[in-house]
């Protein structure tokens, strides 16, 4: 099943995305490389494509798990959650409609 993972930042993220970066990636990588990932991307703190100093509000990842405990761990064990990025992360099942 798909499930939809919501994060909200920290306020004053930015240093601490920068630095678990690259680990943060390799994970989704690998999720992309099994077919699962479905989308992934940071929320920009403002209205554009490159915030800037501004950083981001959050992130959005959807992928496939055999259950929501699955990709609750697998969300829980983000380099961003370590890193101290996030403050709070929803998971949730997601059905996808369109296209």
């Amino acid at each position: 099943m798909l499930y939809a993972i919501l994060a909200e930042d920290t306020a004053d993220s930015l240093g601490a995305r920068r630095g678990a970066r690259a680990a943060h990636l390799a994970r989704l990588e690998a999720l992309r490389e099994t077919g699962r990932l479905v989308l992934a991307g940071p929320h920009p703190a403002i209205d554009g494509e490159d915030p800037g100093p501004a950083g981001f509000s959050g992130s959005l990842i959807v992928a496939e798990f055999e259950s929501l405990q699955e990709c609750r761990t697998w969300a829980d064990e983000d380099p961003y959650v370590a890193a101290g990025v996030y403050a709070r992360v929803d998971v949730k099942p997601f059905l996808k409609v369109l296209p």
